[in-house]
């Protein structure tokens, strides 16, 4: 397909979908993502009426647990939410919504009796790897990964192969035509190509205008940069404000002398992805990093290793500058999006390796590009030590303590997972980030706030999406267990309980249903699709599905 028919496509996706959804625009669509995501196979709906009977209500507003309630969804909106009864008591089925009747209705009833229902949640850092890329696993099963996690929304802040790619994953998961959460798209700036085309070269101001809106004519929702000279960075970040886009920066250390988030902020930036960028406009008695003089930055072991030493350089919580920089961010509307998870096998490398889901769930390509390697991102523990990791302990420990500040002074900060890289796995690690905020001192509903609302907020949708409100969509997530009480339920590999009746120790929770859109989704028989694919590669390798993979080669 040529660049100009692609663009025509995408832009005019949502008028060719709309009443008829014609098939000929769906197949172009298809025809764009080579590595062949199917047709959507999964999920019931959406229906005329579906009623969720009897669960306890976590919003997303930050509210208490209340209910148990009943939730009616007819099609993709949320239209009542009821309060039927009251804990402990029988619920008096005079006070419930009652369920259509009609011979030519489509209808169901989802009985969550002791069961928690949530908004979906929004991943704010995301990367649908292409098969035939580096990680080597397909889309599908990184959606189903997600999915089965609860993420209804995500931020796809590169867009591996492209941005032709990215546009029609986004345009397919609109309209339910693949198994997928909603995609946000914020490509990569400075993207050499697009699928198997070269994109001009950005080497001046009036250049990074260009790219900006010609992202924004094909249909992008933000921009994600990495660095960029002060002339072009300044122009792009201009012209994003201009056109409506938001933007959002992983601030490289190849430019963070002359960008760090001051810098950016100043010039519109929206939101900032992991740290870098942020201890640098921290320092007071320097302006860069103390690297040591034989520190080459695309030596990947170097880079991650002095990143860890980075947080001790920078004025510390409670100084003058700490609370200058803060208070800064907090007056520019900033946004926060840590990824605390992508970095943990820093700090504890042998638990990253050995989580136990790897073992049914990591696909073995994606666990070969785990494994050290000088030429792939991040898989760089060569000789990683036990310094290293008291560094990033410490590390940890003032970088959590200035999230959680800024969260408090009222600071958004959202929830977002990098997953696929460094022994962190898609859903999986999205669980661990909720599990680190609190560990930075978020309390559950803070975390869940931070998921959901905050999430829906930043990726501009908040009208739309991020609380279980009337009129919202039906982007929703039924869970066993109280996750309030305990992160780890969310795990699709749930966690072990004591069985009080019989004092054995059994598997509890994961989620049990996401809803998107109205359609919903089995999680677990999306996690077993998952394991199902993961033991066929294993036995297509000559692997032994029942032995771990090791760390060496």
């Amino acid at each position: 397909m040529n660049r100009l028919r692609l663009i025509f496509a995408i832009t005019l996706a949502p008028l060719l979908f709309s009443a008829a959804g014609t098939a000929t625009e769906t197949d172009r669509l298809f025809a764009n993502i080579k590595d062949g995501v199917p047709p959507r196979g999964e999920g019931q709906g959406q229906y005329d009426q579906l009623i969720i009977r009897g669960a306890y209500l976590i919003d997303g507003t930050g509210a208490p647990a209340t209910g148990p309630v009943d939730v009616v969804v007819e099609e993709n909106r949320i239209t009542q939410v009821t309060t039927v009864g009251t804990p402990g008591i029988a619920i008096d089925p005079e006070g419930r919504p009652p369920l259509l009747d009609g011979a030519n209705l489509k209808t169901r009833e989802i009985d969550a009796h002791g069961k928690y229902l949530l908004p979906g949640f929004v991943d704010s850092h995301t990367h649908i790897h292409a098969p035939d890329k580096r990680q080597n696993v397909p889309a599908d099963y990184i959606f189903k990964l997600w999915l089965g996690h609860g993420v209804t929304s995500t931020r796809e802040v590169f867009g591996s192969d492209g941005e032709s790619r990215l546009l029609a994953l986004k345009a397919l998961s609109e309209k339910n035509a693949i198994t997928a959460p909603r995609i946000t798209a914020f490509p990569y700036f400075a993207m050499p190509a697009d699928g198997d085309e070269k994109l001009p070269a950005i080497s001046s101001a009036e250049d990074a205008r260009k790219r900006v809106r010609y992202l924004k004519r094909i249909g992008a929702d933000g921009i994600k940069f990495m660095g960029a000279p002060e002339d072009i960075l300044w122009a792009a970040l201009d012209e994003a404000g201009q056109q409506g886009l938001g933007t959002t920066m992983h601030h490289a250390q190849l430019n963070v002398a002359h960008a760090d988030v001051l810098d950016t902020s100043s010039h519109g930036l929206d939101c900032m992805e992991h740290w870098y960028g942020l201890p640098e406009a921290l320092f007071t008695d320097k302006v860069i990093q103390d690297y040591p003089s034989d520190y080459i930055y695309s030596n990947e072991q170097q880079r991650f290793a002095q990143a860890g030493r980075l947080w001790k350089q920078a004025a510390g919580p409670g100084t003058e500058r700490w609370n200058e920089v803060m208070a800064t961010l907090l007056e520019r509307d900033f946004c926060l999006s840590p990824t605390f998870t992508i970095y943990l096998a820093s700090r504890d490398l042998m638990r990253a390796y050995t989580a136990e889901w790897h073992y049914e769930y990591t696909a073995p390509a994606l666990w070969d590009f785990y494994r050290a390697s000088r030429e792939k991102h991040g898989s760089f523990f060569f000789n990683w030590t036990t310094q290293d990791e008291i560094e990033w302990k410490h590390n940890y420990q003032l970088w959590m303590q200035f999230v959680n500040e800024y969260k408090n002074r009222g600071g958004k900060v959202v929830v977002g997972s990098d997953t696929g890289y460094i022994y962190s796995l898609y859903g999986f690690g999205y669980i661990q980030e909720l599990e680190l905020l609190q560990e930075a001192g978020f309390h559950p509903l803070e975390v869940i706030r931070a998921a959901t609302k905050i999430g829906a907020q930043v990726l501009g949708k908040e009208s739309e999406l991020g609380t279980v409100q009337v009129g919202k969509k039906a982007d929703l997530i039924i869970v066993d267990e109280n996750p309030l009480h305990n992160l780890k339920s969310l795990y699709g590999t749930g966690v072990p309980k004591l069985n009080e009746k019989n004092q054995r120790v059994e598997r509890v929770g994961g989620v049990r249903w996401t809803i998107k859109d109205g359609i919903v989704y089995d999680a677990r028989a999306l996690l077993a699709d998952v394991r199902a694919m993961v033991r066929a590669q294993k036995l297509e390798a000559g692997l032994d599905p029942k032995i771990p993979m090791s760390v060496e080669q």
